[in-house]
This record gives structure tokens, C-alpha cells and sequence, in this order.
């Protein structure tokens, strides 16, 4: 049986850089993995009150279904105001919650930062990682993966740059590595 990998975009634009990245990066798995893109965009905001009243949104009975079933996890977010996204951060706390129930918890990370500047979205991956530590998410530490100058990386014909392919064929064969050892 192959082993799901979970992609988690921080981005909900069409034709976001991070969807692209996250894409060119699925393409590197072998076949013996299942990368599957966890669709964040109609994820209601987490509200406690729900989950105590016991009627959590049908959404989010789902997206923790979904999570408990993977293997492992693949964030790759932008910076936004030098933080993670609203939309990744509610997936983490959708999937922390109830208290007890942590979905996340010990599923071998990757975490991947996509800007089109120069500091490669630095802010939001290590809020990320720091909200992953408290989920008790190992992360994959070295290669640390800071895509910066995205929009220089991708070619006219939308596909990303060879190079940079090549750093991202490294970056997931490390992380497999990783996964297996911390599974």
C-alpha cells in the first residue's frame, strides 16, 4: 500500500507561486508514495465552542479524517505580514482540536517557504516550524528549503527552473530519508 504524503498550501490564489512549487515538488516522489493536496479553501475558522457543543463542522470531521489517514506531511507556504497564512494556520488548530485529539501529532514534516523576494518567506517558515513543535511535528531540518526570487525560478512555459528542480529533487530525497526514520 503506498504511503500518503499530505500537501498543505498556504495559499489560496489560482495561480499562487506556492501551489507551483508544491506541485513541481509532488512530481519528485516515488511511486511507492501518494502525494495528496489537502484542499484548505472552504475549511471553516475554528471556533472551540463547536467542538464542546459536539457539533464541529462536517469540514472539519473531514480534514482530521483525512490527516489521521496520511503519513506523512508537506507544508509549503508564502509569508504573509511576516507569518503563515490565516488559511494554514486554521488547518493547524482545526486539526489540534479537541484537546487531546491532534491529528498532526508525531506525522514527519517538511516545510518549504516560497516568496517572490529576497528573504524567501524566513517569517513564515519559522512561525510555522515553532507552531509544528508544539503539534509535535518533527521537521525536516537540513536542507532547510527557503525558495526566494520564486518568480525568476519559473520558466515561460510554466515549469520550474532545472537548477531549482535539481535543489528540490535533494530536498525531498532528504526528506524521505527523514520520514522513514522518524515514522
Amino acid at each position: 500500500m503506498k504511503k500518503k504524503i499530505g500537501f498543505f498550501v498556504g495559499s489560496l490564489r489560482k495561480d499562487s507561486y506556492s501551489k507551483k512549487v508544491a506541485v513541481a515538488l509532488s512530481s519528485l516522489f516515488p511511486e511507492e508514495y501518494e502525494p495528496i493536496f489537502i484542499d484548505l479553501q472552504d475549511l471553516p475558522m475554528y471556533n472551540q465552542d463547536l467542538d464542546d457543543e459536539g457539533v464541529p463542522p462536517v469540514a472539519w470531521t473531514k480534514f482530521r479524517d483525512e490527516v489521521k489517514q496520511l503519513s506523512g506531511l508537506v507544508f509549503v507556504t508564502p509569508e504573509y505580514n511576516r507569518s503563515v497564512p490565516a488559511v494554514l494556520k486554521n488547518a493547524l488548530d482545526v486539526g489540534s482540536r479537541p484537546y487531546g485529539q491532534n491529528v498532526w501529532d508525531g506525522k514527519p514534516g517538511l516545510v518549504v517557504s516560497v516568496s517572490p523576494g529576497a528573504l524567501s518567506a524566513f517569517g513564515a517558515n519559522h512561525h510555522l516550524r515553532q507552531s509544528l513543535v508544539f503539534l509535535n511535528v518533527p521537521t525536516l531540518q537540513q536542507p532547510e528549503a527557503y525558495i526566494g526570487n520564486i518568480a525568476n525560478l519559473i520558466n515561460e512555459d510554466e515549469t520550474i527552473a532545472e537548477n531549482t528542480m535539481n535543489f528540490f529533487k535533494i530536498i525531498i530525497d532528504s526528506y524521505l530519508v527523514f520520514l522513514e526514520k522518524n515514522r
